[in-house]
């Protein structure tokens, strides 16, 4: 063990905080602690490109999200333990999403993810709503596609369920993270790439996308053309004040249902 180790520490609008984590694992791969308002990363790696990373994701945003930072290299302590008695199994839908050190739950599906891996654990509210979408509209047997994704959190879900599943995101550490949260589920992809849905080929009964909202509107148009006449499109990762200019991009689909969580919209459409 090093005898010092890096800690960054965020303040943010509580409201943002495990939409921020969620980004931060996928980058950072390290441990991730929640607070009020606070988000803690500790690595025994240098972390400033984690800081770089987040003031390039607050230009990215215009200012929808404001960060304070404060990094310190400080004495070791076995915070990886601390981290882990912090992290606690949720419920989500047909779900049981629950870390390795925890126990599976009889009478749901059960999903291992190590946040410590990857955040994208089901706590976020964008996450959790889609989750409990998956529930409703995905079949055994469809062919569904998730569209960043991230850890693999929601392609698992639908795997569980027995659809077909394809996946894919742009960022590398991501698509490396989703395999290893497949092989920890001991559940197998159709498919897995690094890029967008402009890759996919053929039509998916499900599509899948739990992206920022204006990534969610550059993208509409790939999104629109891999979603089977009468399947369903699952878009969530929309802020309620970036809504109205999402639903412009997907008007020519139907709106068939609206979920509101934590200031984060979810929308599902039917072609």
């Amino acid at each position: 063990m090093n005898k010092t180790y890096y800690e960054l520490t965020i303040t943010l609008d509580n409201n943002f905080e495990e939409f921020i984590a969620d980004f931060i694992a996928n980058i950072a791969g390290d441990g991730v602690e929640l607070g009020k308002g606070k988000i803690i990363v500790r690595s025994q790696s240098d972390l400033t490109f984690v800081k770089d990373a987040l003031v390039s994701l607050e230009g990215t945003l215009n200012g929808t999200i404001h960060m304070d930072y404060t990094l310190k290299e400080k004495e070791n302590v076995d915070w990886i333990k601390t981290y882990q008695e912090s992290i606690q199994p949720i419920e989500a839908g047909r779900f049981y999403i629950f870390p390795s050190w925890y126990a599976p739950k009889e009478g749901l599906i059960n999903i291992k993810i190590d946040p410590a891996l990857a955040f994208g654990s089901g706590h976020h509210a964008t996450t959790f709503s889609c989750l409990e979408a998956i529930s409703i509209y995905v079949k055994p047997k469809d062919r569904v596609i998730d569209v960043g994704c991230g850890s693999g959190i929601l392609g698992l879900a639908c795997k569980k369920l027995g659809a077909n599943i394809e996946l894919c995101d742009t960022d590398p550490l991501s698509v490396e993270s989703c395999k290893e949260n497949f092989e920890l589920n001991v559940e197998n992809y159709d498919k897995l790439w690094e890029g967008s849905a402009n890759k996919a080929e053929g039509t998916y009964d499900v599509v899948i996308a739990n992206i920022i909202a204006d990534v969610l509107r550059f993208i509409a148009k790939d999104l629109k053309s891999a979603l089977k006449e009468d399947g369903y499109l699952i878009l969530s990762g929309i802020l309620d004040k970036k809504e109205e200019l999402v639903k412009e991009s997907f008007k020519d689909l139907t709106l068939e249902n609206r979920t509101l969580k934590d200031e984060w919209v979810t929308l599902i459409y039917k072609k």
